[in-house]
């Protein structure tokens, strides 16, 4: 274990890619000792386990701003902090096959290029030639965007956490934090495996587990985890290397190309909430049967590993994110499985409500409290 600094101007609990995102923003402000407490490695909860995908198609603004604004930095990445994350736009395409849902998807287009993103409704034909290898039996229509895409999360964690500590940050891994010491309403301290860290600032970038710790600071952060499972298949010839991030809207099936074969992945309706990241070869049965329906030109590849791994969900599958309290204690959790795609610009934000300096998109309508005695705003793109 790292030795445990005393004192810290802000501790960030959770060393994902928001927590790095959120270091390395802070540190290039000029905000001196910062540190981050991780209780494995770095990107070891969530993050190295998403399907790194990375889109700007959302229904509610704010994310699309704020995915918007994460793309831009993922496309200049390499040139920013000299870490190739193998970016591929080969787009996100979804396919709609109930009339409810395209009218969904035709209004947050509409939204979509308002905001720049050149997103857009195409024919069933057009989505076959994008996506050979799809079925396209009670399709009604599709939408697309080409600047879309995935990159690789440990590659982006790696970056972010690099550029932070050059510039002054100390990512402390393998040290839970295990509570925050309050003196009345001010935060004065956390509590680590490794020791007391004074502070009177807090960020909680703990994702699946910010429950907790928003707990510690009285805070209800309303944050379930739930599984999400993904498999590889065996190399496949003549696979287009540029297939489209192709997703089932219906039933959330999708895949994208992963080396010489294809990433798969499925949301299971069945899933109950918990922390279990075992794989489960039941979830198999219902891929096979999405396959059939959808992708039936993959039902004779064969499977090679894959893994496990937890989406943050909240009650309308939007971010928390924002302050409580004196504002010392910040927070930004469940995600819903779209942190990766957004970490680069949360992180932005984290650093001016630290700094109580305006953000570059109004998320006050993330604030924790949304759910008392008001319906929250869904996000209804969400896989």
């Amino acid at each position: 274990m790292t030795e445990i600094p005393s004192k810290a101007s802000v501790v960030i609990i959770g060393g994902g890619v928001i927590g790095v995102s959120a270091a390395y923003h802070l540190a290039a402000a000029g905000v001196r000792d910062v540190v981050l407490i991780e209780r494995g490695a770095l990107g070891s909860g969530s993050t190295c386990r998403a399907a790194g995908g990375v889109r700007a198609q959302f229904s509610d603004r704010v994310n699309i701003e704020l995915a918007t604004r994460s793309l831009e930095t993922y496309e200049r990445f390499g040139e920013r902090f000299g870490q190739d994350i193998d970016l591929r736009q080969v787009g996100y395409l979804f396919l709609l096959d109930q009339p409810e849902t395209v009218a969904e998807f035709e209004s947050a287009v509409a939204v979509q290029n308002d905001l720049g993103v050149p997103s857009r409704m195409i024919s069933v034909a057009e989505a076959r030639r994008l996506s050979p290898l799809i079925g396209t039996d009670g399709l009604l229509a599709a939408v697309y965007s080409p600047t879309d895409g995935h990159c690789t999360p440990e590659s982006v964690v790696l970056g972010f956490a690099t550029t932070a500590r050059r510039l002054g940050a100390r990512l402390v891994t393998n040290c839970a934090a295990s509570g925050i010491e309050y003196d009345g309403d001010r935060i004065i301290a956390v509590s680590t495996e490794g020791g007391r860290i004074e502070t009177d600032t807090v960020i909680c970038a703990a994702g699946a587990w910010s429950r907790e710790v928003g707990a510690w600071a009285g805070v209800d952060l309303p944050v379930v985890p739930l599984r999400r499972q993904i498999v590889l298949t065996e190399p496949m010839n003549g696979l287009d290397p540029a297939t489209p991030f192709t997703i089932d809207f219906g039933t959330a099936f999708y895949f994208r190309a992963e080396g010489a074969g294809l990433l798969l992945g499925m949301s299971d309706p069945d899933e109950k909430p918990g922390f279990n990241t075992n794989r489960s070869e039941s979830w198999l049965a219902s891929v096979a049967a999405a396959v059939q329906r959808r992708a039936p030109a993959l039902a004779d590849v064969g499977l090679t590993t894959g893994w496990a791994g937890l989406y943050e969900m909240t009650p309308d599958h939007n971010a928390l994110i924002g302050t409580a309290g004196d504002g010392r204690f910040l927070y930004a959790a469940g995600f819903s499985g779209h942190g990766f795609m957004m970490g680069p610009a949360v992180g932005e934000v984290l650093r001016d409500l630290c700094l109580q300096r305006p953000t570059f998109t109004d998320i006050s309508g993330f604030h924790a409290g949304r759910f008392t005695g008001a319906a929250g705003r869904p996000e209804l793109n969400v896989v």
